[in-house]
C-alpha cells in the first residue's frame, strides 16, 4: 500500500527510540534514510557480535543506510543536501548533542523551512534532569511504571524494553499529526517527546486510579481486578484466561474445570469476593490445570466460551492457526544469502496488509545510491 510513499524521513538515531519511530514510518511506506557513523554505525549493530545484531534488526527494517560523519565538512555537506530533500528528521540524542553534529533545528530549518523536526530525549529538552543519561528501565522507573512490573518476591527488572518502544510509537504518531497539518498549512513543526512523558502517558491508568481514588497500584492490582490468570498444564506448557466482570465467564470456567462446587464457597461465589481471595482461588485451580495438557484445556475453555489463549513463547506464537491465517510472520530475502523473518505491521488498508518488507540494511549499503540521487535531484 505504501501510504507514505511520497514522504522522506532522515533518521540520525541510535539504539531504539529514534530508530523505532522511523521504522514505523517506514512500515507505512516512507523512504527512511538512516544516517550512521562510518565504520561502526548505530551502536545497537554491535550489541551481539558483528554489526548486525538482532537488537539492531528489530528496529531498522524498511530503511536505507548511508554512513556520514557530520563532524567532517564533506559529510556534513552531504547530510545537509539530504535534509533539503527530506520531509521529516528524527534524532534521539541528549539535548545539545544534535547541535554539535550540525543537526540542530535552527541549522536544518534554514535548509528546509517546512521540515518536521522530531527530537526524542530521555527527560525532555529542559529542566533539572535534562542532561541525565536515560535508558529503558530508567524511564520506566521515573514514570512509576517499573514498580507495576516488579515481582513482589525476588524483586528485579523484568520484561522487554517497553519505554523505548512506546516512545518510538508516540513519536511516530506525533510526526503523522504534523504531516497532516503541514499538508494544509505548509508549516513545519518541532516535535519534542521524552521517554518520561511517553511512559507517564502510557501509565495513565495508574495515575487515574491514584488521583481519582487515592489508590497506588502495584504489580497485582490489574490482574486481581480483571480476574486474569495463567496456569501450568500437565505437558509443561502454560495457558492464560481473563474473566473480567461478566458472570458467564466465571460460570464457563467452572464448567470447563468441573469445579462448580466453588460456587458454594462464600469466598468465590461473587466477583468482589473472588477479587479479595484471588490467592486462594489460584491455589484451588493450580492443581486442576496440572492434570491435563494445554491442548485439552484450550478445547474445554473454548467449548465453555471462556476468553483464553495458550500462553505462548516466541517460538510458538506465530505458528498459531490464527496468526498464520493473518500472515503476521513474514519471511523475505535477507541482505546476503539468508532470509529475514519479522512481524508485519499490524494494520491493513482497504483490507490489504502491507507485506512488502525490506530487511535491515548493512552499514552504508545505500550510500552510493543516495549520493547519486542527491546529485541527480531524484528521489527513490
Amino acid at each position: 500500500m505504501k501510504i507514505l510513499k511520497n514522504i522522506r524521513v532522515v533518521e540520525l538515531g541510535t539504539y531504539i527510540t529514534g530508530p523505532a519511530a522511523a521504522m514505523h514510518l517506514g512500515d507505512l511506506g516512507a523512504d527512511v534514510i538512516k544516517v550512521e557513523l562510518p565504520g561502526t554505525g548505530d551502536p545497537f549493530r554491535a550489541f551481539k557480535g558483528g554489526l548486525y545484531s538482532p537488537h539492531y534488526q528489530t528496529y531498522n527494517r524498511n530503511k536505507r543506510s548511508i554512513a556520514l560523519d557530520t563532524k567532517q565538512a564533506a559529510d556534513l555537506e552531504t547530510f545537509h543536501q539530504l535534509i533539503a530533500t527530506a520531509d521529516v528528521f528524527i534524532q534521539n540524542f541528549r539535548p545539545g548533542v544534535a547541535e554539535k553534529l550540525g543537526a540542530g533545528e535552527a541549522a536544518l530549518r534554514a535548509i528546509k523551512p517546512d521540515l518536521i523536526y522530531c527530537a526524542i530525549s530521555g527527560f525532555g529538552p529542559s529542566g533539572p534532569a535534562m542532561k541525565r543519561p536515560t535508558f529503558d528501565s530508567v524511564a520506566q522507573a521515573a514514570a512509576g511504571y517499573l514498580r507495576l512490573l516488579t515481582p513482589p518476591d525476588n524483586p528485579r527488572v523484568i520484561g522487554p524494553a517497553i519505554a523505548d518502544a512506546v516512545t518510538g510509537q508516540y513519536a511516530a504518531m506525533a510526526v503523522l499529526a504534523a504531516l497532516t497539518e503541514r499538508a494544509s498549512s505548509g508549516q513545519g513543526r518541532r516535535i519534542d517527546i521524552s521517554m518520561l512523558e511517553a511512559m507517564c502517558h502510557f501509565n495513565l491508568d495508574s495515575f487515574t486510579h491514584y488521583y481519582s481514588e487515592g489508590e497506588i497500584m502495584g504489580p497485582l492490582s490489574r490482574p486481581v481486578v480483571s480476574q486474569s490468570y495463567t496456569f501450568k498444564c500437565a505437558d509443561g506448557t502454560w495457558i492464560a484466561f481473563h474473566l473480567s466482570s461478566p458472570v458467564k465467564f466465571w460460570e464457563g470456567l467452572l464448567e470447563a474445570t468441573g469445579m462448580q462446587a466453588l460456587n458454594d464457597d462464600p469466598r468465590f461465589n461473587e466477583r468482589l469476593e473472588r477479587i479479595k481471595h484471588q490467592e486462594e482461588l489460584i491455589a484451588a485451580f493450580a492443581p486442576v490445570f496440572a492434570q491435563k495438557t494445554r491442548a485439552e484445556w484450550c478445547a474445554a475453555l473454548e467449548k465453555a466460551g471462556v476468553p483464553y489463549s495458550p500462553a505462548y513463547d516466541s517460538n510458538e506464537a506465530l505458528e498459531d492457526p490464527q496468526a498464520k491465517h493473518l500472515g503476521i510472520k513474514l519471511t523475505v530475502p535477507g541482505v546476503a544469502d539468508e532470509t529475514f523473518t519479522t512481524v508485519r505491521a499490524p494494520y491493513s488498508f482497504d483490507g490489504e496488509a502491507e507485506r512488502d518488507v525490506t530487511p535491515p540494511p548493512l552499514l552504508d549499503a545505500h550510500g552510493d545510491e543516495i549520493r547519486r540521487e542527491l546529485k541527480s535531484g531524484a528521489r527513490a
